[in-house]
């Protein structure tokens, strides 16, 4: 079962590496079109609120026909549905709050970071590690309060080097699983 699953990999194995051609051009598009690539992330978030929205509305009419509560799902599906329509019509709000969200879960979990770290000091070597992480969490959440832009910027680039980072991993492995000249030859 494995080699057979190998043998189709190698067989396909260009296909591997173009999803990773294309994973680092996203990345490289990433870092020289920032603007783009967040204005991309807010659309399909919107999307993704809209389309939830409508397939939680439709949940909640099935439910209502068996007789039970629906109310819940009409609520989600209408908030769903709402932040889609607010995504759409005015998309830069859409990123500020969503980097608002972010900066404010930075600050919380560099807080909860600090605080164990002191509480763990007496337990575990290098604890400094943790609360240095910490501080580096709400170092940036409040950068991204004071300067959204700049928060809007190291997220794009996270995600733009990320996605360097996982097409050049797939362009390996797909360069890796490519059978030898002479093992084509002969199953042809």
């Amino acid at each position: 079962m494995q080699t057979e699953m190998l043998e189709y990999l190698g067989l396909n194995w260009g296909w591997i590496v173009l999803r990773g051609v294309v994973a680092v051009l996203f990345g490289v598009l990433a870092f020289a079109w920032p603007g783009i690539t967040l204005a991309a992330l807010v659309i399909v978030w919107g999307a993704y609120a809209l389309t939830d929205g409508v397939l939680a509305l439709i949940a909640a009419w099935r439910v209502r026909d068996q007789g039970r509560p629906f109310w819940s799902l009409v609520i989600v599906g209408l908030l769903g549905i709402a932040a889609g329509a607010v995504t759409f019509l005015w998309p830069a709000i859409t990123a500020l709050s969503l980097l608002m969200i972010i900066a404010a879960w930075a600050v919380v979990m560099g807080v909860f970071q600090i605080v164990a770290a002191i509480r763990l000091r007496k337990v575990v070597q290098g604890e400094w590690l943790l609360g240095l992480s910490g501080l580096l969490s709400v170092i940036f959440g409040v950068v991204v309060f004071v300067q959204p832009g700049a928060g809007a910027l190291a997220v794009v680039w996270l995600i733009g080097s990320y996605a360097i980072f996982f097409g050049i991993l797939l362009i390996a492995l797909g360069v890796r699983l490519k059978p030898p000249a002479s093992g084509r030859r002969a199953a042809a």
